[in-house]
């Protein structure tokens, strides 16, 4: 396809998540209060008892419920746009490789759900139980506004970094990266994740920068070991064709 239908088909994709999204977002509007309790829970044990997050503005609740639905939404609705991601690449593979639009959605569904639920119940309460005991001679006052997109950065920050086995793997069918390369660059790598993680991680401190880069790293060695299984299947591929023509 020219540039002009590259764009075109991306503004498609990207219309269509946003209708997948917003079919999500109405059933998530009407069970916001309960989602909320759900994503509070996690801060919970570290308050003093009776302590609730509070609003200074007016709108305050009704933006975080909005904020609220809309995280919820984008989770129920991550097959679907992933989907769509899907459809936006295949044009750029081989025929048989354009069957594993399933696959593709359900390990790319999988790895981010993963990296949202590693946030939601592992490094979100880390850095909670650091920050609230740093001042633990103070009487928190915590807004719904900054709680909820301290939140959101964690989870979905962590979602998305998650997904970096399947960039790779993608990358290595299009032939961009080889196993290679990716090992000749893993100090550098290294060097990046924990760059993205210190920018995603709301505190300063080795600890919780750890949680983020540690499970970072490791999946960045997952990509290449699928990187490696990717790139041995093109080249058998490329093989047999190569024989059969002869």
């Amino acid at each position: 396809m020219s540039l002009i239908e590259h764009l075109e088909e991306l503004r498609k994709r990207i219309i269509w998540s946003l209708v997948g999204l917003a079919v999500a977002f109405f059933p998530c509007w009407s069970y916001a209060k309960e989602i909320f309790a759900f994503l509070v829970a996690p801060i919970t044990p570290f308050l003093p008892p009776g302590t609730k997050l509070a609003f200074l503005g007016l709108t305050d609740p009704f933006l975080m419920y909005f904020k609220v639905a809309g995280l919820a939404a984008l989770f129920i609705a991550s097959p679907f746009i992933l989907y769509q991601a899907w459809q936006f690449i295949a044009p750029g593979l081989y025929p048989r490789e354009r069957r594993y639009a399933m696959p593709f959605v359900l390990i790319t569904t999988a790895f981010f759900l993963s990296g949202g639920a590693f946030g939601y119940y592992v490094a979100f309460p880390a850095a909670a139980k650091f920050l609230l005991g740093m001042g633990d001679q103070l009487t928190p006052v915590i807004t719904v506004t900054t709680y909820f997109s301290f939140l959101m950065t964690i989870i979905l920050g962590l979602g998305l970094m998650f997904e970096l086995p399947v960039v790779i793997f993608l990358l290595s069918i299009l032939g961009v990266v080889t196993p290679r390369f990716l090992m000749r660059q893993f100090r550098w790598a290294v060097v990046i994740i924990f760059i993205v993680a210190a920018i995603v991680t709301p505190t300063p401190d080795i600890f919780n920068q750890c949680v983020f880069a540690v499970p970072g790293v490791a999946l960045y060695l997952v990509g290449v070991g699928a990187a490696t299984l990717a790139t041995r299947s093109r080249n058998k591929r490329r093989m047999a064709e190569a024989s059969g023509s002869v």
